[in-house]
C-alpha cells in the first residue's frame, strides 16, 4: 500500500506546523513529525479508522488535528489534515471542496 499526500494536505501541514512554530521553539518541527508519523501508520491498517463525512478519519495522537482519506485502488489518499478545534461546518465544506 502507498500514501499519496495531496497538494491540499500539504497546505494543510505547513500551516499547521508555522501555527506550532509560534507557539513554541522546535514545536512546529515536532508537529511536523508527528503528523507525519501518523500518516505513515496509515500503511498498516488504512480502513480501521471511521468515515466521516465521506472520508476515513484518522485522529492524530498528539495535537488536535485529523487526518482526511480515501482508499483508492492499492494507495491512501490523503486529502487533508484539519484541525478539529474548527466548526465541524468548516471541516465539512473544506472536505466537499476536494471533490
Amino acid at each position: 500500500m502507498k500514501i499519496k499526500i495531496l497538494p491540499s494536505a500539504v497546505e494543510d501541514l505547513y500551516s499547521g506546523r508555522l501555527f506550532y512554530e509560534k507557539q513554541g521553539e522546535q514545536l512546529g518541527e515536532y508537529f511536523f513529525d508527528t503528523l507525519f508519523s501518523d500518516i505513515d501508520s496509515l500503511i498498516f491498517f488504512p480502513e480501521k479508522h471511521s468515515v466521516v463525512f465521506g472520508y476515513h478519519r484518522l485522529l492524530s495522537k498528539r495535537f488536535p488535528y485529523a487526518v482526511y482519506y480515501k482508499i483508492e485502488q492499492d494507495a491512501v489518499m490523503v486529502y487533508r489534515v484539519l484541525d478539529q478545534r474548527q466548526n465541524p461546518e468548516k471541516t465539512k465544506s473544506s472536505l466537499i471542496d476536494q471533490d
